[in-house]
């Protein structure tokens, strides 16, 4: 059996586009510090396989998508604003300790 994560986050991305590239950079670098070891990220080219856009009603390239935890979320765009990203992922930052 796999290991179940607290996170499952798929990227739909069309080529390796610089708009692409960034979103995955940034979501990299926002679950590393935010969600260490609870997150799984699943980058879909839909270059490659455009008939997985539909299940999940893509739109808009690059899209981010929550699947677990439910409700499924979506954030559209490079995901260059931080904070927007963690809100739309319901991810609570963690506090610096003073």
């Amino acid at each position: 059996m796999g290991k179940s994560y607290k996170y499952e986050l798929r990227l739909y991305i069309a080529g390796k586009t610089p708009k692409s590239t960034t979103a995955l950079t940034n979501l990299q670098k926002y679950c590393e510090e935010h969600l260490q070891g609870q997150y799984k990220i699943e980058v879909i080219d839909l270059l490659k396989q455009p008939q997985l856009a539909e299940g999940d009603q893509i739109f808009a390239i690059p899209t981010l998508v929550r699947k677990v935890p439910e409700p499924i979320r979506k954030i559209i765009g490079d995901l260059s604003n931080e904070e927007k990203v963690l809100v739309g992922l319901d991810i609570r930052p963690v506090k610096m300790q003073l």
